[in-house]
């Protein structure tokens, strides 16, 4: 009798820890449906900046970089680069259309305060 060991390697593509809101994932997914765009990805990414130091970038891309981490929405891919993961971890990405204020919005765990325009975090 013989037995065979057979392992299953399996390689999944790095994920990340933003969460999207449905109201979030519809807009982003209408806007992309406006242009006739299938092919790209809502990406999050963090860069230096603003008051506070840190500043969110929220925009379309059909790039993929190394270490990127890829989430699904109901059809609609978000990206954190490797760079980004970390200060997005648990962050909360909702779209806000009341009178007072429209556009997406970030309930982020990690920040420890912003500036008073609410452009930046640190």
């Amino acid at each position: 009798m013989s037995v065979e060991n057979t392992t299953a390697t399996t390689t999944e593509a790095p994920t990340h820890g933003v969460e999207l809101s449905e109201a979030a994932a519809g807009k982003a997914k209408a806007l992309l449906d406006q242009e006739g765009r299938d092919d790209m990805y809502l990406r999050i990414a963090v860069q230096p900046g603003g008051c506070a130091g840190l500043r969110y970038q929220l925009f379309f891309d059909e790039r993929t970089l190394d270490g990127d981490a890829f989430r699904d929405f109901g059809g609609l891919k978000v990206v954190v680069d490797r760079m980004s993961a970390p200060y997005v971890q648990g962050a909360v990405i909702d779209f806000v259309d009341t009178i007072e204020k429209q556009g997406f919005t970030i309930e982020n765990p990690n920040a420890t305060g912003s500036c008073a325009c609410g452009d930046s975090f640190h």
